[in-house]
């Protein structure tokens, strides 16, 4: 009878695995547009307080917040790969 129970709850564990690494990423991925949205906005916001000829504001905020994304990301690939 503990047997039964040890492999049922077994199975149930690796049926469950992929879809909680499918949530985790999805939730990276959403993590990773907010990070870009938020970059791009103050970046925005930044060319409209100060104008300038090619909105350089909006170019530094969306591109140093693209950098930052892919570092996050990066990080949390690492950090879960690590703990499976």
């Amino acid at each position: 009878m503990a047997l039964q129970q040890r492999s049922n709850k077994h199975k149930d564990q690796k049926e469950s695995k992929p879809l909680n690494t499918y949530a985790r990423f999805s939730g990276i991925a959403i993590q990773m547009f907010a990070i870009i949205g938020v970059g791009t906005f103050i970046g925005f916001k930044l060319d409209d307080m100060y104008p300038n000829k090619h909105s350089l504001y909006t170019l530094a905020g969306s591109l140093s917040s693209v950098i930052i994304s892919i570092v996050y990301v990066i990080r949390r690939i690492i950090a879960s790969s690590k703990d499976d």
